[in-house]
């Protein structure tokens, strides 16, 4: 059992009414992200999604959140303001039943990692390129109970082997720590 720690949580939070659907979040995000660092923009590899319906006035960024492993039962429809959203729209989770955030070649999942860097950014840049202020970055302390098993690390990389195959996800590990080196 871990002892309980005081832990900075970093999340977004989305002003939907402000979001124009310009898609700056996703361009500098997916620029972010590329390897070597801003060589590329491909807003499939971006952490941050807009689900978009501009016939119906509808904006709604999402950033990637976990791997969700089988498909969820989440096949409701809300309506906000006299607009129909499909609750998959809200979903942050990386799933197999949508490409959304995941990796375009290797179909390994995404995950906003809140643009750490060294030296780390001062706000995620899909925040600090948002014209409208939609995003808005939040920091809040939180006691957690902090314990990383080295048993599920294992059980996640043998789910990922088991998926995706040992050589994808070796060449994958090393462009990631290519891509820290440089």
């Amino acid at each position: 059992m871990g002892e309980k720690k005081k832990k900075i949580i970093k999340s977004i939070k989305i002003d939907v009414d402000k979001c124009n659907g310009c898609r700056a979040c996703e361009m500098i995000c997916s620029a972010f992200h590329a390897t070597p660092k801003y060589s590329s923009n491909n807003p499939a590899r971006s952490r941050i999604r807009l689900i978009r319906d501009p016939l119906r006035d509808v904006y709604l960024p999402v950033y990637a959140g976990e791997l969700a492993k089988a498909e969820c039962m989440g096949r409701d429809k809300y309506v906000i303001d006299g607009k129909e959203y499909d609750e998959c729209g809200f979903c942050r989770a990386s799933c197999p039943s949508r490409e959304v955030f995941k990796e375009p070649d290797s179909k390994l999942p995404l995950k906003c990692d809140m643009c750490q860097d060294d030296p780390p950014q001062e706000k995620p840049l899909c925040v600090q390129w948002c014209i409208n202020d939609a995003l808005i970055y939040e920091e809040r302390e939180e006691e957690v109970e902090e314990e990383v098993k080295l048993e599920d690390v294992e059980i996640g990389l043998e789910s990922m082997i088991d998926k995706y195959g040992m050589q994808k996800v070796m060449d994958t590990v090393s462009r990631m720590s290519a891509s820290k080196k440089g």
